[in-house]
């Protein structure tokens, strides 16, 4: 199975889920192709589905659709090509994304960040522990070639997707579909910010701290599971706040 396989769900089925109800449709929209983009499920260049059909996988109109297109036209998120061979194409580049970023960390309020963390923090334990009662070989193996992959690229986009998909893989591993969906949420909205260069995240460190929580929930340890999750996700909004308070002092 592909590594971007998450067992009977895709990264992309999961963040272009259909809408909840209730809020702006708009915005909903906006937010979820930019999860979509942001978490490397949606890459640079790539053609987005054909506006019905993405409209339908959303359950919302095409009004909706293009309404909210028009706005990551204008973040410079998308881009249309009009005629034959046209339609709406990703436009994803590490410039744009960390922009983007950056921008959204400057909105957020250090409390806004703290109340995110704490939820990230109850979702990665939980899955973490999960994970090591119920994962499987084949679970214990894609995580293990995530980690590879962080350990090994050069190029700081796939270190970082490698990164949000672990996360969103040790969620998958836990064999329940409303944490796997709720990771996907905040990895979409957290990941990119975490990798901002003014962050200063290591790579090796990173794949380390992986490593270990793999070798515990293959050794079905769900405590130090649990406790590995729970402090690395504590260690990266503790970065973020400090950031934020620095972009706010200046």
């Amino acid at each position: 199975m592909p590594i971007d396989q998450l067992g009977g769900l895709t990264a992309l089925g999961a963040v272009l889920a259909p809408l909840d109800g209730g809020g702006p449709r708009t915005d909903a929209v906006v937010q979820r192709i930019s999860a979509a983009i942001g978490l490397g499920v949606m890459v640079d260049g790539e053609q987005l589905p054909p506006e019905l059909d993405l409209a339908g996988q959303l359950g919302v109109s095409t009004v909706t659709l293009r309404e909210a297109l028009a706005v990551l036209r204008n973040e410079g998120l998308v881009y249309t090509k009009r005629g034959r061979g046209g339609g709406s194409f990703v436009k994803a580049s590490a410039d744009v994304v960390q922009s983007n970023s950056l921008t959204r960390l400057q909105q957020l309020s250090v409390e806004e960040l703290r109340d995110i963390g704490d939820e990230h923090f109850a979702v990665s334990g939980a899955a973490a522990a999960l994970a090591a009662r119920r994962s499987l070989a084949a679970d214990v193996t894609r995580l293990r070639a995530l980690v590879t992959r962080m350990r090994e690229t050069a190029d700081p986009f796939e270190c970082r997707r490698a990164d949000s998909r672990f996360h969103i893989e040790v969620a998958v591993s836990s064999q329940s579909s409303r944490l796997t969906r709720t990771e996907v949420s905040l990895q979409a909205e957290l990941s990119a910010m975490i990798w901002l260069p003014q962050v200063a995240v290591d790579p090796a460190e990173e794949a380390a701290t992986h490593h270990a929580l793999v070798d515990a929930i293959e050794a079905e340890n769900p405590d130090l599971a649990r406790e590995l999750a729970e402090s690395h996700s504590v260690a990266h909004v503790r970065r973020l706040i400090k950031l934020r308070m620095e972009l706010r002092n200046e």
